[in-house]
């Protein structure tokens, strides 16, 4: 089911959320993780936290097959990330253009770490602890912000954020709206 998306300006994506629980028992689970992917392939999106989905849970969904270029080395990512914590990140840094599906029309350059390590549950409650690098490391550090109330627009300096202050203020009114769907903030 293609679920709405909540936009910039809705409270629940600037609240820390809370632990799920996981399980082979959890059908709400696997069929929220479900869902979710849905809705992301449904926005062209590559990455979708719960709280973007009107769910304040610690989890979220990435794909970043869409995202690699021809050519492109690295290998697709695509899982559910449950109760995820980054535990390290690379030292070294790169920056990259980056969108948001609750920010919809803005892309900017974002500065985050090359690499992370995660730790986090499938599921079924299984236990993993990976690192991932390049293109996947930036969409899973972009979908945990979401899970601790932090958006990519709160990486811009200050002078980017007064700049695109009209735009995200017509994001909040109800006046850009995106081709997918959404759920209103008023």
């Amino acid at each position: 089911m293609i679920l709405p998306i909540t936009l910039y300006g809705n409270p629940i994506l600037r609240k820390e959320v809370e632990e799920v629980e996981t399980g082979s028992a959890n059908q709400e689970l696997k069929q929220l993780v479900e869902d979710m992917f849905d809705t992301m392939y449904h926005a062209n999106g590559v990455g979708l936290a719960a709280p973007q989905v009107n769910k304040s849970l610690a989890l979220f969904v990435i794909d970043t097959e869409a995202f690699l270029d021809e050519g492109d080395t690295e290998k697709a990512v695509k899982k559910a990330f449950v109760n995820p914590e980054i535990t390290e990140t690379s030292e070294n840094r790169c920056s990259f253009s980056e969108g948001c599906l609750s920010v919809p029309g803005i892309n900017e350059e974002v500065l985050r770490p090359e690499g992370v390590r995660i730790s986090y549950q499938d599921v079924e409650g299984n236990s993993f602890d990976e690192e991932y690098h390049g293109k996947a490391a930036r969409v899973i550090q972009h979908e945990y912000d979401h899970l601790y109330g932090k958006m990519f627009v709160d990486r811009l300096s200050p002078l980017k954020k007064t700049l695109l202050k009209s735009k995200l203020n017509e994001i909040v009114n109800g006046k850009k709206v995106p081709s997918y769907r959404i759920k209103p903030n008023k």
